[in-house]
């Protein structure tokens, strides 16, 4: 396994604090728009971000992916829930979708895994 999920991870939240450094609003807003959306309301937020897992993975984008693997092992979801939420891609992404669920997000599951064991 290679640590690249840790790195896009990181890169992405290095990238928005340098980007805030200039835009800091913009970037605030932004943040903001995640702090709501993901409140617990009528769906919990574990679910919100399995589907954002979902979203991310049939959208190929690397740092949502990672970023949004993280926040459901954070938000209490298991590797097996990530994984089917990934999977849920496929029946709309066809092959793509299945290509990042086969690496980058398998990828993820097992580098995050250590850091929400309790």
């Amino acid at each position: 396994m290679s640590s690249r999920p840790r790195e896009l991870l990181n890169d992405f939240m290095n990238g928005l604090h340098e980007v805030g450094k200039t835009n800091g609003e913009v970037v605030n807003a932004f943040m903001g728009l995640l702090k709501a959306d993901y409140k617990t309301a009528a769906v919990d937020t574990k679910t919100k971000e399995l589907i954002s897992v979902a979203i991310g993975t049939f959208t190929r984008c690397e740092y949502c992916i990672v970023f949004h693997v993280y926040k459901a092992y954070e938000a209490g979801a298991t590797a097996e829930e990530i994984m089917e939420a990934a999977l849920i891609a496929v029946a709309f992404g066809g092959g793509p979708s299945m290509a990042y669920t086969a690496a980058l997000v398998k990828d993820s599951i097992k580098e995050f895994a250590d850091d929400f064991k309790k």
